[in-house]
């Protein structure tokens, strides 16, 4: 691909119209904004193409209105196409990751809250960056002046389903690259007629003649390492193609180089270390990449990472710098020239062209960062960071064991998925269970009395409970596990972790002194109290309770009705005149 020389990309022409078309024979729905169901799955779609004026181009972004900036509209350009290495003939398919650059997208933005709340916590809506799911087609085409058809469709979103998105685009882009605009209007009309995604929920959702059944995962699922069930099928028509996920890669097919370092690299992820990913393409950095953040689940992924970053991106220079310590992201690259850039950065893992055959491919072999000098590096995981826990050598012998027998690799990946999770719940068990010994005991919750405090951490106390109730009740793997630990408290992802459960915690305390309140007995508190005194309860427990209406709080609906009588009460034995304050007309 010829990287464009001049002031960068601009756009080459109009967006289709923002107005839904009703020209299919539905009818405009009157109570819903205009693309309200559209945007509670995707921010919008771009086509960029390739103009021997202007380089990459942004052709239209639909629904029109949506407004990006041009610093924005430049980064989805440049991180559309394959960089000129890459030499991508025919069709690609990757992902990439690109912060939001503030202020208001639409008229129709959505409420991430009622989502996020029920989604897990690695699948929550990204508040600050947009997710970009590229389909690249690069074919020769002799009526085109520079002999080849270049062209990405690009849907930009805040979800992280990049399953769901994948498989959209394998349906829609072929289609779009022969029939153009009238086609992607149409499929924009069908996304705006979908439920929206509920955690939990299985939906149907129809395109293009296709029903494509998803199941949108929620927080209180039980993790699993196999596929679900397929669901009931309701004698749909046509019969529905089953997505057994909305976001899980192939990790077998992505780690495959790396099987021999998954552990280390596993070990890297959890501490937030900075990595750079320099694969022969962005379809392969950005999998890896993405299958690197998803391996500490149920763990969030903490760290910013770019499952590809081109020189030309906006963030280049803030990245790449050598005057401070290399920032906690994965990078996913595919020009060799980013060696040089970051020769700094304490990891760097090459990997070489994929082998097309069943066999496993020669894995990467662990060198020392002084040997990465040349731009034609051999690949290699280039680090001096040695693991703290021993290979496990049996999940070795039967993932090469399932590849002889030919095993199909979507068990491969359930064998590797499984492993990981166990893992990281081994790491995260023992966490969890001294903070769950940090929260105050439910006879300590007073109605009448502000709720006690969480008590701290103190890492020390953790480390001496490891001897009684450490990871190797779980885990058969032997290692440092203290010095893991002893890392894992100065990285970003204690800190991510330790916030989440500090907050749930609160908002459990809360709920519980709320309950406290509500089961008190309420008439006989007030006989010797001061107006001030019943005013300010009041108060607080309006407080409490718009709190826990908006699902802040984990309480019963009954407590709630409890709570509003009783501020019913109080107010009615106050004086009219604060009455009237307290309850204006």
């Amino acid at each position: 691909m010829e990287v464009p020389v001049g002031p960068g990309p601009r756009q080459a022409g109009g967006g289709l119209g923002a107005t839904r078309s009703t020209s299919s024979g539905r009818a405009a729905r009157t109570t819903e904004m205009p693309w309200a169901r559209f945007s509670a799955w995707l921010e919008c779609v771009c086509v960029v193409t390739f103009d021997l004026e202007l380089g990459q181009a942004l052709e239209l972004v639909y629904p029109s209105d949506f407004r990006l900036t041009d610093k924005e509209k430049s980064s989805i350009c440049y991180l559309a196409f394959p960089d000129s290495h890459s030499g991508c003939l025919g069709d690609t398919q990757f992902s990439f990751r690109m912060r939001q650059c503030g202020g208001q997208r639409s008229l129709w933005q959505v409420d991430d809250r009622s989502y996020n709340n029920k989604a897990p916590l690695a699948l929550q809506r990204e508040p600050a960056h947009y997710l970009g799911y590229v389909y690249f087609r690069q074919v020769k085409d002799s009526s085109v002046k520079r002999g080849y058809f270049q062209k990405s469709l690009v849907l930009v979103s805040r979800l992280p389903f990049v399953r769901l998105f994948q498989s959209l685009l394998s349906l829609i882009a072929p289609e779009y690259f022969e029939k153009l605009a009238p086609c992607l209007e149409a499929v924009c009309n069908e996304i705006d007629q979908w439920p929206a995604p509920v955690p939990g929920q299985t939906l149907n959702l129809p395109i293009m003649g296709v029903v494509i059944q998803v199941r949108i995962p929620s927080r209180v699922d039980k993790l699993e390492s196999s596929p679900p069930k397929q669901c009931d099928q309701e004698n749909l028509l046509p019969a529905p193609v089953v997505l057994t996920s909305v976001h899980e890669l192939d990790l077998f097919r992505c780690f495959r180089p790396v099987l021999t370092h998954v552990q280390t690299l596993w070990e890297l992820m959890l501490l937030g270390e900075p990595l750079v990913v320099l694969a022969p393409s962005p379809d392969v950095s950005s999998e890896l990449v993405l299958a690197l953040t998803s391996c500490l689940q149920p763990l969030k992924f903490c760290c910013d990472f770019r499952p590809y970053f081109t020189i030309h991106d906006s963030e280049f220079k803030e990245l790449t710098t050598r005057t401070q310590a290399p920032p906690n992201v994965v990078l996913g690259v595919t020009n060799p020239f980013f060696i040089k850039t970051l020769q700094h950065w304490p990891h760097v893992l090459r990997i070489g062209e994929p082998k097309m055959s069943g066999d496993l491919p020669k894995q990467v072999k662990l060198k020392k960062p002084s040997r990465l000098k040349t731009l034609d590096t051999k690949p290699g995981l280039y680090t001096s960071y040695t693991a703290h826990l021993h290979r496990d050598k049996a999940l070795l012998k039967r993932l090469l064991k399932g590849v002889q027998k030919k095993r199909p690799w979507d068990v491969q990946s359930a064998l590797l998925r499984r492993h990981l999770l166990e893992l990281t719940q081994s790491f995260i068990i023992p966490l969890e269970h001294y903070m769950a010994s940090l929260m105050p005991l439910q006879k300590n919750i007073t109605p009448w009395k502000s709720p006690p405090q969480i008590c701290p951490f103190r890492q020390d106390d953790f480390l001496r409970s490891l001897e009684h109730a450490g990871p190797q009740l779980t885990c058969i793997l032997k290692g440092d596990w203290l010095g893991l630990y002893r890392r894992f408290f100065k990285s970003p992802h204690f800190d991510g972790w330790y916030r989440q459960r500090h907050k749930e915690m609160a908002q459990k305390l809360e709920a519980l002194h709320l309950e406290a309140i509500c089961e008190a007995n309420i008439e006989a508190w007030m006989k010797d109290k001061s107006e001030v005194e019943v005013v300010d309860l009041v108060l607080k427990l309006r407080e409490k309770l718009v709190r826990a209406q908006g699902h802040q709080l984990p309480v019963k609906e009954v407590t709630l009705q409890r709570a509003q009588l009783y501020i019913d009460t109080v107010i009615g034995s106050l004086p009219k005149d604060l009455q009237a304050v307290l309850c204006p007309p």
